[in-house]
C-alpha cells in the first residue's frame, strides 16, 4: 500500500522540518517544501514530518482517510 503526501504551498513557511525528518520523502524547493513524490511508502517518518510541521502544511492520506498530521 502507498500513502499520498501533499504540502499546501500557501501555508508552508519553508522551515525545513519535513526535509530534515524525512529527506527521502520531502525537499525544500524554492519558497516552500514539496514531497519528492505524491505517492509515498507507508513510513512513520512521513507522519512525524506532518506532526512536526510548524505551519501544519503537510497532509498525509491513506486512500480518502487523513492520517497525518496526527491529533
Amino acid at each position: 500500500m502507498t500513502w499520498h503526501a501533499a504540502i499546501d504551498g500557501q501555508q508552508c513557511m519553508a522551515s525545513g522540518m519535513c526535509a530534515g525528518i524525512a529527506p527521502g520523502l520531502f525537499v525544500l524547493d524554492g519558497p516552500h517544501a514539496r514531497p519528492l513524490n505524491e505517492e509515498i511508502p507507508e513510513d512513520e517518518d512521513a507522519l512525524d514530518a506532518a506532526d512536526s510541521c510548524p505551519a501544519m502544511a503537510i497532509l498525509i492520506r491513506d486512500g480518502e482517510t487523513v492520517i497525518g498530521p496526527r491529533a
